[in-house]
């Protein structure tokens, strides 16, 4: 083991979360409400350090390698990170990640991408077919995840809302800086479309339309800010080729969430990769139930480019 693997095991240490998500099984239920008014701490000394990103640094990319476990708090079925409590995960999440860190000199980082807004099956009471979780019940995931130097992405399956209307409910949670955003136009519905029948889709004009939005909230004084966009098929993302992949802090990482047998994965990262182009860092999924079988670390990196993020459903 070289010298930088071994300090980034030791920065690593021990802890927390991981498990498939079905797609199948949609909720039908998550509280909503609004969110409270969290300031950051800051010490009076006239001049403030500049924020720094989990692992260190202002910058994911390059020089770090996000390792994800998905999922919802209070839903095991939803995926791994709902299977135990918020200290577990966290434990779970960072010996997943140290096992990321021979391969070559990014830092790994462990990530925990939380479910904010579930896809559900009936309507609900605003027609839009998603749930919105009261950002008060992350709060103390995303505070605890910020204390144990672990990246936090908040997931939107909007249904029939727009991703922008669901990522302002989660603006205080965002302006954290270990806080970044995950858009899944799988479940972005077009009108007349329901889950499971239809597979949704996002123009790239509204995926700009959230890029700009955050870029204003974190302000240009902001570490990088990450905004990772899921994709399985190419017409998932219409207008690609107009994706503002980089706006101020604003960094976008496109995700690759095929599942199936190796040689099927191997096909839509290709199709992933050859979508973006050298545009952005990619991003690969493993799926702990329905992958036949699931790679492992090293196969996993055995891809190029190499991902820049890599997450555990």
């Amino acid at each position: 083991m070289s010298a930088g693997s071994a300090r980034r095991r030791r920065r690593l240490g021990a802890a927390v979360v991981a498990a498939p998500l079905v797609a199948s099984m949609l909720l039908t239920g998550c509280s909503s409400g609004p969110a409270a008014d969290h300031s950051a701490d800051a010490e009076e000394t006239g001049t403030a350090e500049p924020a720094e990103l989990p692992g260190g640094g202002t910058e994911y990319f390059p020089g770090k390698r996000l390792i994800a476990l998905y999922g919802h708090p209070d839903q095991p079925a939803l995926g791994a990170l709902g299977e135990q409590g918020i200290d577990e995960t966290i434990a779970r999440v960072r010996e997943l990640a140290a096992d990321y860190a021979d391969f070559d000199d990014a830092e790994p980082v462990p990530t925990l991408e939380i479910i904010a807004t579930v896809a559900t099956a009936a309507p609900g009471p605003d027609g839009d077919y998603t749930a919105v979780t009261d950002p008060e019940k992350l709060r103390p995931w995303v505070d605890a995840a910020g204390e144990a130097g672990v990246q936090v992405l908040l997931d939107l399956q909007p249904g029939r809302a727009s991703f922008l209307d669901q990522a302002r409910v989660y603006k205080d949670l965002l302006t954290e800086p270990h806080v970044g955003l995950a858009l899944d136009p799988e479940w972005n519905l077009q009108p007349g479309q329901v889950h499971l029948t239809q597979v949704g889709t996002v123009d790239a004009a509204e995926v700009n339309e959230v890029t700009a939005w955050l870029a204003e909230l974190a302000g240009p004084d902001s570490p990088q800010k990450l905004l990772v966009v899921h994709q399985f098929q190419r017409r998932m993302i219409g207008g690609q080729e107009d994706l503002e992949y980089a706006r101020g802090p604003v960094r976008v990482l496109v995700h690759m969430d095929g599942q199936g047998a190796p040689g099927d994965k191997e096909k839509t990262w290709a199709m992933v990769r050859d979508a973006t182009g050298d545009a952005a860092p990619l991003g690969w999924k493993n799926f702990y139930r329905v992958d036949t079988p699931m790679l492992d670390p090293e196969e996993t990196m055995a891809r190029e480019p190499a991902p820049a993020m890599v997450s555990y459903q």
